[in-house]
């Protein structure tokens, strides 16, 4: 479909009146007056107003205002199995007349929580046989940091207290999340990060490879972690921590000798591999675990997000063998844990959202049918005159605006900084039916597992038309050059 013929065959369903009203102006009030957002600039929020969203089906979302909406975010990397799945709700149901909570301390445990990690055992790369629960992706990641440095003190070696990390990285907004992720703004605003924690750069083929090969670059770039452990002294080093591809980012896909090369580095030093899923687990890149399709063999992997498809918050440590053995064969207590670990409804809701996950196939969905017409699709944007190069893996894709295209990805000239070219072309999106969220000017997306491939097509038509939309934006603008 051509995107000069969009505007009249595509916009007119955004605007569904049949929504139940809402008054939007005084919940933007109330929300403004009571409600203080994750990472938001609520001065600006205040003067725009909230967007309300009040109802989800599918792969598809509705405002207040009756605006239907493509969710290419999933929500927040979440919504694996779509929204208004009625069986969520009858197994969450089920559970809260029956046990809505108990905890798990004091040698005590509940059936939902023991199914659960039994399950995920089965679906986890060979090794893994114990799971830690927890509430969310950054208290996974926080518990990570726990276990590394109990490992290696019950292995005789408390000096190895060093964890390295990638910059540009998230792997949450706690003091120690934030401290392991990369993102120089949470730095910016707090003493962080903690002491033991240090970084190197991310494997970005774009940002650092002209003059290599992705294959020559994905060696250089894994060869930055072996310069920091020799930096540190490998006496010092307990683990080097990294998803497979990095999420919030801007969907940073490494190149594929990338993975088995640090995983040699981190044998040679033996230093701990710890793997962040909290985007990449339960099928977004067409595999159980990220991981798994990358070549690397970890210790530790955090999950969270994807395990309920976001309908009750969840997340999670696999504990792979030789830190479980420590932990529970030598250890005695650890002395950690949270009051929801192993929430009983919210293992419930796993333990359905599972099921929904494999009786439809969605894993293999991705692999054999969606993750491919996706990138097909997605690909054809790279043509646009305001992208620099498109690129995706399973579900999750990204590309670069550009003030000058160039005869390869290095050649490209990007906008200059602080214009928020990214910020004017995500407005265009929402405005007109599709989330796609920007980070600096790298649009991405990570739809749910359940759209289907004309879904998919219905989605790129919107960027594309978008993508005109910010073109002509930033031409009236004078910032083209």
């Amino acid at each position: 479909m051509a995107s000069d013929t969009i505007a009249g065959d595509m916009l007119a369903p955004i605007l569904e009146v049949d929504t139940p009203g809402f008054d939007t102006r005084a919940l933007q009030e109330l929300d403004s007056a009571h409600y203080l957002h994750p990472f938001t600039d609520h001065g600006a929020l205040r003067e725009r107003g909230a967007r309300v969203m009040v109802r989800g089906d599918g792969i598809y979302l509705w405002d207040s205002e009756g605006h239907k909406v493509i969710d290419g975010m999933s929500g927040l990397w979440c919504v694996n199995v779509g929204y208004g799945r009625a069986s969520m709700t009858a197994a969450v149901a089920r559970q809260m007349d029956l046990l809505p909570f108990y905890n798990s301390f004091f040698n005590t445990t509940n059936v939902p929580a023991v199914m659960l990690a039994a399950q995920l055992v089965e679906l986890a790369p060979p090794g893994f046989k114990h799971v830690f629960f927890t509430g969310s992706g950054s208290e996974a990641n926080d518990t990570i940091i726990r276990m590394v440095w109990r490992y290696w003190q019950i292995m005789g070696q408390p000096q190895r207290q060093a964890i390295i990390s990638r910059r540009n990285a998230y792997h949450g907004s706690t003091v120690a999340g934030a401290s392991l992720g990369g993102m120089a703004g949470m730095h910016a605003q707090g003493a962080l990060p903690i002491p033991g924690i240090h970084h190197i750069d991310q494997p970005s083929f774009a940002e650092h490879g002209r003059g290599m090969s992705e294959a020559e670059f994905g060696l250089r770039a894994a060869g930055w972690l072996e310069e920091k452990i020799l930096e540190l002294g490998p006496e010092k080093v307990a683990a080097f921590i990294g998803e497979p591809v990095q999420g919030a980012g801007g969907v940073i896909i490494p190149p594929p000798t990338y993975w088995p090369e640090i995983q040699r580095i981190c044998d040679k030093y033996g230093v701990l591999l710890v793997s962040d899923e909290v985007i990449c687990g339960f099928g977004r890149l067409g595999t159980w675990f990220g991981c798994q399709l990358m070549g690397a063999r970890p210790d530790l992997i955090a999950f969270a997000k994807g395990v309920t498809s976001g309908y009750v918050p969840l997340g999670g440590v696999l504990v792979g063998a030789r830190v479980a053995h420590a932990l529970v064969e030598k250890g005695g207590d650890f002395n950690h844990g949270f009051t929801y670990s192993g929430h009983p409804v919210a293992c419930a809701a796993a333990l359905e959202n599972l099921r929904i996950m494999i009786d439809e196939g969605l894993v293999e969905r991705v692999v054999l049918e969606t993750g491919p017409h996706l990138k097909a699709a997605f690909g054809t944007l790279a043509a646009h005159p305001l992208v620099g190069h498109a690129e995706s893996m399973g579900m999750t894709a990204g590309l670069n605006l550009v003030r000058r295209k160039g005869a390869s990805m290095h050649d490209c000239e990007a906008f200059p900084s602080g214009l928020g070219v990214g910020m004017v072309c995500r407005a265009h999106m929402f405005d007109n039916g599709v989330i796609m969220r920007a980070v600096g000017d790298r649009m991405i997306v990570a739809p749910p597992l359940v759209m289907t491939t004309g879904q998919i097509d219905e989605m790129v038509e919107r960027i594309r038309y978008c993508l005109d939309l910010t073109l002509k934006d930033v031409q009236q603008r004078g910032w083209m050059g």
